[in-house]
Parts: C-alpha cells; sequence; structure tokens
C-alpha cells in the first residue's frame, strides 16, 4: 500500500493535508465578524460558536485549549483571531502564535465591528496570498494523526465498517502512524476490555477515573438514558443495548495496544495509539480530536450521518449497503462487500487507506463538499 504522499508541512514540524486561513472569533459576539471577513476574503474560513463569554475554572481552560489547538492544527496555515476585547484575544493569539504560523489579532472594543471587519479582512488578504504560495511536499503516511469516531451505528458496523477501520488502525499503527480514539460513555460495557489493553498500568487507572467520573455524572442526574444511549437510530439499526453497541465501537482500534491517555483536546506525546476522553456527541467529539492535532478523520456509520468539520476531512466508511445507495452523497467508502463476502477485511482496509492517501493529498471528501463545518467546542458546565 501506498505510504509516500504530498502534504504540507508547517514550521513546527507537523504534517497538514489542508492549507486553511482560519477566522477564529474568541468568543460569540464576535461571530459577526468573522463571518463578515469571510465573506470579504475568499480562502478564509470562519468558525463561530456559540461559547466564550462567562466561562471560568476547567471549563474555560478547556475552552481556551479547544481554540488554541483548533488554531495550531497542522491543516491551518495562518490564523485571524477576532474577540470583543484583547485580553482574551491575545492570550489565544499568542498561543497559537508558538507553533510559528502568522496569526493575527483584532478586536472589536474601542474600534466597533465595521472598522474591525476592515482591518482584519485587509490582514486577511495578505495571509490568503502568502498561503496560497505555500507548496505540497513529499513525506511518508505515518506523519499523519488520525482520529476515529462513529456515528449512527447500526448492525453492519460492528460487523463491517468498525472492523474496517480497525484492521486500517493496525497496519497503520505498524508503520508509526498515530491514532486517537474516544466515546468514553460509548465504551460502557467493554471498559474492562479497553482497560486491558493499556501499555502503562498509570494509563489504565486515568481511562478508569475517566470512564466512572462520566458513569457518576449520569447517575447523579437519576436520568435513564435510553434513546440517547443506545440512540433511536442505533436501535432502529439493530442494536439494543449500550454494551452492544460498546463492543461493536470497540472493533474502530482493532487488536491494537494503547500508548496513552489524553484528557479533552490534549495533543498526544507522541505516536501510536491514544484515548481522548470525549462525549459521543459526533460533533463535539471531532472538533476535541481536530484541536488535539488530528488531520484526518475516519467515520464509519451504519445508517448514515452527514456530519463534518471546518479544519478536518471527515471521511465517511459503511458496510450498509443500504446506507451506501440510499445516502450516496455522504458516502466516501463502500465497504459492503464486506458483508456480502466479496472481499476480505484486508481488503476492506485498503480501500479506506486508498481514501486517506487521496484525501492527503487534497481531494475532497463528501462532508466538505456539501459544506458540513460542524464546529462544537465542548462545555463542562453553566456559565457564571
Amino acid at each position: 500500500m501506498k505510504r509516500s504522499i504530498l502534504a504540507y508541512r508547517r514550521k513546527d514540524g507537523r504534517i497538514g493535508v489542508r492549507n486553511h486561513v482560519l477566522i477564529l472569533p474568541v468568543d460569540d459576539i464576535s461571530n459577526a465578524v468573522a463571518e463578515g471577513v469571510e465573506k470579504n476574503v475568499y480562502g478564509t474560513l470562519a468558525v463561530p460558536h456559540p461559547y466564550g463569554r462567562l466561562q471560568f475554572g476547567e471549563d474555560l481552560e478547556l475552552f481556551f485549549r479547544t481554540l488554541i489547538g483548533t488554531g495550531k492544527n497542522p491543516n491551518v496555515a495562518a490564523v485571524i483571531v477576532i474577540g470583543v476585547e484583547p485580553k482574551w484575544t491575545m492570550k489565544v493569539a499568542d498561543e497559537i502564535a508558538k507553533s510559528n504560523k502568522p496569526v493575527e489579532a483584532f478586536w472589536v472594543e474601542h474600534y466597533g465591528q465595521l472598522k474591525t471587519i476592515e482591518k482584519a479582512s485587509r490582514a486577511a488578504v495578505r495571509l490568503v496570498e502568502e498561503a496560497s504560495r505555500l507548496k505540497r511536499e513529499p513525506t511518508d503516511m505515518s506523519e499523519l494523526v488520525i482520529s476515529l469516531k462513529c456515528g449512527e451505528s447500526d448492525t453492519t458496523s460492528g460487523l463491517g465498517s468498525n472492523r474496517a477501520v480497525g484492521r486500517f488502525t493496525e497496519k497503520f499503527l505498524e508503520i508509526g502512524g498515530t491514532v486517537l480514539f474516544g466515546e468514553t460513555t460509548e465504551l460502557t460495557g467493554a471498559e474492562h476490555i479497553v482497560a486491558s489493553r493499556f501499555k502503562k498500568s498509570e494509563d489504565r487507572g486515568k481511562f478508569l477515573k475517566m470512564f466512572e467520573e462520566y458513569q457518576k455524572l449520569i447517575k447523579s442526574q437519576g436520568v435513564d438514558l435510553l434513546g440517547s444511549q443506545p440512540t433511536e437510530g442505533n436501535i432502529a439499526g439493530g442494536l439494543s443495548t449500550i454494551e452492544e453497541k460498546a463492543l461493536g465501537n470497540l472493533q474502530k482500534i482493532g487488536g491494537a495496544l494503547i500508548d496513552g491517555v489524553l484528557d479533552y483536546a490534549e495533543p498526544p506525546t507522541g505516536r501510536g495509539l491514544f484515548f481522548m476522553n470525549t462525549s459521543s456527541a459526533a460533533a463535539e467529539a471531532v472538533t476535541l480530536f481536530a484541536a488535539a492535532g488530528a488531520v484526518i478523520h475516519l467515520f464509519p456509520t451504519g445508517q448514515g450521518n452527514p456530519i463534518g468539520n471546518p479544519i478536518i476531512p471527515v471521511i465517511k466508511i459503511t458496510a450498509n449497503p443500504k446506507t451506501a445507495e440510499n445516502m450516496w452523497e455522504h458516502i466516501d467508502v463502500d465497504v459492503s462487500r464486506l458483508l456480502q463476502l466479496e472481499i476480505s477485511l484486508d481488503e476492506a482496509a485498503e480501500l479506506i487507506w486508498n481514501h486517506v492517501v487521496e484525501t492527503a493529498e487534497g481531494k475532497l471528501v463528501k462532508a466538505e463538499i456539501l459544506h458540513h463545518r460542524e464546529f462544537v467546542p465542548t462545555k463542562l458546565y453553566p456559565s457564571a
């Protein structure tokens, strides 16, 4: 299978597969300015979101980590940070600048919306022009960071698409690649299997602590998650319990051992397979993976899910022939022939591998073509 790819090497040494000039609002009331710049300047990408005001403590730290990690992502060539006031704007901009990519910062206070849009737009013209000069260069596929998360799973997921991703994961790790996976609550019933896969006992303890904290939170609310876990779509697809869903979910990492544990949006400490504490909500999880440095996401789906992300291409994979036919405009890799015994597991993994190579070299995935830009920072608790 092909390993040599053409990609962007950033000044911090990491490899990106896209070349975005990002317009990053620090808070919800700066969204209009960021979107105004995007409308003015072709080649820019705004990522509006609903947070950033009156957050505090761990929730605020996670919010900053998500914004800063998003700006530092290797798929981003340059960043314009826009906030309502200078202190938080510069905090985000200064941290992103440590990656040695071009960063500009503007704030609305004392200038107003229109003047801020004008100043940021003029900076954006220059940054887009500079980014357009950057060239892809040869590198090895093992330098990529790839994340995994499934959605709208059904019986074909654990039997087919998740297993194909798992075999891809095994092969990618064999050449020295880096893989992130998470979905903490969706491992319920398989947590003991995940725990047994950690290479280090201290990481096993960290994982179990994160898992138990989620369980305590759910129990503290006195709620029944049926309909949320499994989702109505999961149930319609034949998954009756969270334990059944978890065992299928685990197939995405194959038989690989786990090298480390990461908290929300925390970048990996080296190469290998890393568990990240995440929600099981698709847009939140992919946003966290992108903030941690993933440049491509693999998203197996049974019933079909249109999720995308503005920063990283989300490759949709299905083993459900009905989904492949009825939702073809969302599906990038059809491995349904695996369950029809027409191709082997290795051949299904090769289909995914080839699509990853093409995506890394610039081929658009369906979610990008259909303008799916779900950017959803995780919020831990209410604002003040």
